[in-house]
């Protein structure tokens, strides 16, 4: 239910607290918490701490009653770190402590941040609500939305930590680390069980994901997913277990730290991933070009592919979750040949693969039949996808697509990876 535009101040313990007033943790009589709400889909919630250890003001829009101006942070040393609220697992509730499936999306940001330990020695923690709901409802225009608030807050905080259901947490990572270039930490976290389930891991995860954002070893590290105790690239990290807690891994490539005991260890010198290629998005694009993938495996329906190809003539690209490296039949390959050679504009085709590990090289593109002699020559229009699973060469040709690179430009690109 919407709150409407209005502030509020509480000093000491004993006093009754507003409905529009949602404490951070215990208070104490030496606390007094700010508390802003604003009429929006997702209200925003502007904290206030009053702490000898942990001051920030922010600012609000004009509203009346609420404080209209941006306050500097008084200087305390401590960073000021920005939760953006989504959803999934990690604000859902099941009907029993036991269920572990089936639940739904019913927990605000608010109450999430209500639910971990008090940060006042660590940070200057704010947060708000930019979407509510299941990852697997993520679309383009929930991906650009969280884009812009993202790149609006950046210039105000020291490091951003994003809720979000872990079925396309990675997506939304490689997304965010391919379109957004800053040295300060944004992090994802979510979790595999609902806040009702006995052991939830949710409350640990947002913990140390906001501890981990405050950390100045945490910078130049590109965008971080956390969960589990473990912290990964989300260039590289997937989802590998439909269930299980520990479920983030990036086989290859490997973590690059971990979060034991309130202690974080990084493995190795800050740095992004090598073959990192950044676009410019912009703030006011509303879609990025179409790109279908499609699932190969034994006996597989050409027709499937040629209707896509026929009839969707939004799809401006194509991504192939092969067998192997980069393998399909030499029917489907020539199929594909045929269908796109006489387009006007070229079609990329990324050789993707299904295996979790692994990659596609350059030299497994196909070869295909170009003339009634049947001589051969390699596919043109194929691309290797290199390390990139399907989901995320997916994302990355959008952005070629959407940078109006030709097909040259794009395999250079994907060369990279």
């Amino acid at each position: 239910m919407p709150l409407q535009s209005n502030s509020h101040t509480r000093t000491g313990s004993n006093s009754s607290l507003s409905s529009n007033f949602f404490p951070l943790n215990n208070s104490n009589n030496n606390d007094q918490i700010e508390v802003q709400a604003q009429l929006t889909d997702h209200p925003a919630f502007k904290i206030k701490y009053h702490r000898s250890n942990s001051i920030v003001s922010i600012a609000t829009s004009s509203v009346p009653g609420t404080i209209d101006e941006y306050d500097e942070p008084e200087s305390n040393s401590l960073p000021n770190i920005k939760v953006l609220g989504t959803g999934g697992t990690i604000a859902s509730k099941g009907l029993t402590s036991h269920q572990t499936a089936g639940y739904e999306v019913d927990l605000t940001i608010e109450d999430l941040v209500n639910s971990i330990p008090d940060l006042s020695t660590t940070c200057n923690l704010e947060y708000e609500q930019v979407l509510n709901i299941d990852s697997k409802e993520f679309d383009t225009e929930a991906l650009l939305k969280l884009y812009r608030q993202i790149i609006n807050d950046l210039p105000h905080y020291d490091g951003i930590v994003i809720t979000h259901g872990t079925d396309t947490m990675e997506e939304t990572a490689f997304f965010l680390q391919s379109t957004i270039s800053t040295y300060k930490p944004i992090v994802l976290c979510g979790s595999m069980r609902p806040s009702t389930a006995i052991s939830s891991d949710g409350p640990m995860n947002l913990y140390q994901a906001i501890i981990i954002a405050s950390n100045q070893m945490s910078k130049n590290r590109g965008v971080l997913i956390t969960l589990n105790d473990s912290i990964g690239s989300g260039f590289y990290i997937t989802k590998s277990n439909a269930n299980s807690l520990d479920t983030f891994k990036s086989i290859g490539q490997g973590y690059i730290g971990n979060f034991v005991n309130n202690e974080i260890r990084y493995f190795y010198p800050a740095n992004k991933p090598l073959g990192l290629t950044s676009f410019d998005v912009g703030m006011d694009v509303e879609v990025i070009p179409e790109v279908v993938v499609i699932y190969a495996h034994q006996g597989l329906n050409n027709e499937m592919i040629k209707v896509i190809l026929d009839n969707m003539k939004e799809v401006k690209g194509l991504v192939l979750a092969t067998m192997g490296a980069g393998s399909l039949s030499e029917t489907t390959n020539q199929m594909l040949y045929e269908l796109v050679k006489d387009y006007e504009e070229e079609f990329p085709i990324v050789y993707s693969k299904r295996s979790m590990d692994g990659m596609v090289p350059i030299g497994s593109l196909p070869k295909v039949k170009v003339n009634e002699k049947g001589d051969k020559e390699v596919f043109k229009n194929a691309i290797a996808g290199g390390y990139l699973n399907p989901q995320k060469a997916r994302i990355l040709l959008q952005l070629c697509l959407n940078d109006k690179m030709d097909l040259n430009q794009i395999k250079e690109v994907f060369s990279t990876v």
